[in-house]
């Protein structure tokens, strides 16, 4: 059954919020460097940051600050526990950066490049056109390689590649939001797909903007498995050596729809939250423990976000957990915001 939505300004603010799996699994499966996780966890960060508009944001542990994207511009940005916020990155070959990735056993950011048509370098020609995973030099900003999937799908088709996720021997797989693809990008920025499957076809349908929205989040798991968080609230489990047997993760409930992030927590279980735009409702936080190598898994709700619209969840210091609100409505109805707020959530 297809999900409809009628408000298209809403609609496209829901599919913003859609997509990006704030994993840390770099974090909790790879050894990190000198890490800052002695430092308070503050409850809420005041992110002092107009015009950025982050889709998503993911913790360093060496430096002690978040990493957000900007869905307006081709920004990296670095924010401090006290708000400040610094442009690590400003890539002109990109148009908006949206899911962002630490990878700190290497020292680099990997994020996916997009084109929803509201960023400074949006053309018509691009919009859904644009679809690459980027890896730059955390200390430099230099872009180290650039991953063209949309040259590598070679399909003619609208793509959206809403997360992505890093293996510990910093191997990435990137999905495709709008088509039923799985992308997997070697350390030297080569690239192939994965698996193309209808399992991961969308169900969600906005009308008058998009139909068919699919997978919004991956994490890459312990035994070699991805993890994909469908819009509409199921989970999908990927064998990486054995893609062709990638079968539904039977949920004690669904996800609350829509759901727009995912993270790996420390004890291999994940933390996922949904976006309340749609149903102008707190967003949910729920807890998903996996059984039986992730065939199945209990969901419980841990937590509600109250921020206008949330679209990620990421670990902080301390092993917290925050979700981000980065002022996608604003963006939507083209006016200008002072910034954007990570909040400390409960996953337990």
């Amino acid at each position: 059954m297809r999900l409809k939505f009628s408000a298209i300004t809403v609609a496209l603010a829901a599919t913003l919020a859609l997509g990006t799996a704030l994993t840390g699994a770099t974090a909790a499966y790879a050894t990190p460097g000198h890490s800052h996780s002695c430092t308070p966890a503050p409850g809420v960060i005041a992110a002092k940051g107009p015009g950025v508009f982050p889709h998503s944001a993911d913790y360093d542990p060496n430096s002690g600050t978040f990493v957000v994207g900007s869905l307006a511009h081709s920004t990296l940005s670095s924010v401090g526990p006290d708000g400040t916020v610094r442009t690590l990155v400003d890539d002109k070959d990109m148009v908006s950066l949206q899911a962002v990735r630490m990878d700190s056993a290497r020292n680099r950011i990997v994020a996916t490049n997009v084109d929803y048509g509201l960023a400074d370098r949006s053309t018509p020609a691009t919009k859904f056109r644009i679809a690459g995973v980027a890896a730059y030099d955390a200390h430099s900003g230099r872009r180290q390689w650039y991953a063209d999937l949309d040259k590598v799908a070679n399909d003619g088709k609208q793509h959206l590649v809403s997360d992505v996720t890093i293996a510990p021997d910093g191997t990435a797989y990137a999905v495709d939001e709008l088509t039923p693809t799985i992308f997997r990008i070697d350390r030297h920025g080569h690239a192939s797909v994965l698996l193309r499957d209808d399992l991961l076809a969308g169900n969600l349908d906005i009308p008058g903007f998009l139909n068919g929205v699919g997978m919004s989040a991956v994490a890459w798991m312990p035994g070699n498995i991805l993890i994909v968080a469908m819009a509409d609230g199921s989970l999908v489990r990927v064998p990486v050596h054995h893609p062709e047997q990638a079968a539904k993760v039977q949920l004690s409930t669904g996800l609350k729809t829509i759901t727009a992030s995912i993270r790996v927590l420390p004890d291999g279980s994940i933390a996922a939250v949904s976006s309340g735009l749609l149903s102008g409702q707190a967003a949910l936080v729920q807890r998903v423990r996996p059984a039986h190598q992730w065939k199945s898994a209990t969901v419980t709700v841990t937590d509600t976000v109250t921020d206008p619209v949330t679209s990620a969840v990421t670990a902080g210091p301390g092993g917290t957990t925050y979700a981000l609100s980065g002022g996608l409505a604003a963006l939507l109805a083209g006016r200008p915001n002072d910034g954007f707020t990570l909040r400390r959530v409960n996953v337990r």
